[in-house]
């Protein structure tokens, strides 16, 4: 868990620097407040429309803040769980 905190902290990170809340962002996005702390923290994953909502609020690629997750129509993906089934 330690390290998907880890992974998100660019999230944390950018959204501090333009000076939004989880709420303001959340908002933005349309998704509640909590749901987006959930993603921030890493405990949830969102699928590609959020991601891709998150990442235009931050004016980044998607894959700057999902570094280590792979989309796929609707659904996210971990791509170390995606590795392990395909080994």
């Amino acid at each position: 868990m330690e390290v998907e905190r880890l992974k998100r902290k660019k999230m944390r990170d950018l959204r501090k620097k333009i000076k939004l809340t989880q709420e303001d962002v959340a908002t933005i996005v349309g998704i509640s407040r909590s749901y987006y702390g959930l993603i921030e923290t890493g405990q949830r994953n969102p699928n590609y429309i959020t991601a891709k909502k998150i990442a235009d609020v931050f004016k980044c690629p998607i894959q700057e803040i999902f570094p280590d997750m792979i989309f796929f129509c609707s659904k996210c993906y971990d791509m170390k769980q995606i590795n392990e089934q395909t080994a």
